[in-house]
């Protein structure tokens, strides 16, 4: 075997290493457009057939097939080795730093966790605050005396409580609250009256991974897929947010302590 033959020969195996492991049905078809060989690779009897099926003589049938097109033209064997190169280099990914956990249901990051990209929301540059409170609930006049027993709790417990009509950091109104949550250690969602916008808020809640204290005045308004969720029920009333306010207390006692 010449010196030329023989170095032929080793990139060929070099090829054939990385095809076997890394070619799809629609990477040999590309070849073939490639190498001006399609008819080759799709009339082989047992190529596409052994890759789809993943049989044992696919390692074989592929060798053979790959040793074909470069006895044919030595341009295939370029051809080939630029696919490849191209090939590798889309499964080369930048190593990237594992993104902040913002969950606070977890103690501990899961051994299984994954990232979102929204394009409803951008993600703010910000931390999750281990003393911050948000509230969600109607902007109704008639739950002024709810939010102000929530408050009244979290003065006495040193905790700091937000509402979405606290803060105007953005022109929308949606992308504050979405700031408001990310940055919550523990978030109020108020079911009263089966608001829309309070259920559309706790699913926002629930996908950032954050600890949710659901309270209502009636235990109807809470949806059917969350009642195994344990809710603070309370009257609307002197009485009743008297004792809102005393198991409330013993609950974010629990969570910020």
């Amino acid at each position: 075997m010449t010196r030329q033959n023989k170095q032929r020969t080793f990139r060929l195996f070099a090829l054939h290493e990385f095809i076997q492991d890394h070619f799809s049905k629609s990477d040999w078809i590309k070849v073939g457009y490639l190498t001006d060989s399609l008819e080759l690779i799709e009339d082989h009897p047992r190529l596409l057939r052994s890759l789809d099926f993943k049989d044992d003589d696919y390692e074989g049938n592929s060798l053979q097939v790959l040793s074909k097109l470069i006895s044919e033209s030595t341009s295939n064997l370029y051809e080939i080795e630029r696919f490849v190169e191209a090939k590798k280099a889309t499964l080369i990914r930048p190593v990237r730093e594992m993104p902040e956990f913002v969950s606070t249901v977890q103690s501990v990051t899961p051994d299984r966790v994954i990232t979102f990209a929204p394009d409803v929301f951008r993600i703010p540059a910000k931390t999750v605050e281990s003393n911050v409170l948000s509230v969600m609930m109607p902007f109704e006049s008639k739950f002024s005396g709810t939010y102000t027993a929530i408050r009244n709790v979290c003065a006495r417990l040193g905790i700091d409580c937000k509402r979405a009509d606290d803060i105007w950091d953005n022109s929308i109104l949606i992308q504050d609250i979405f700031d408001l949550i990310f940055t919550s250690k523990a978030v109020i969602t108020d079911f009263t009256d089966r608001n829309p916008n309070v259920f559309y808020e706790t699913g926002v809640a629930h996908t950032l991974g954050k600890l949710v204290i659901p309270i209502t005045q009636s235990t109807s308004d809470i949806p059917f897929d969350l009642r195994h969720h344990r809710a603070l029920t309370y009257l609307p009333n002197t009485e009743g947010l008297l004792k809102l306010e005393k198991d409330l207390e013993k609950k974010l006692m629990k969570v910020f302590s």
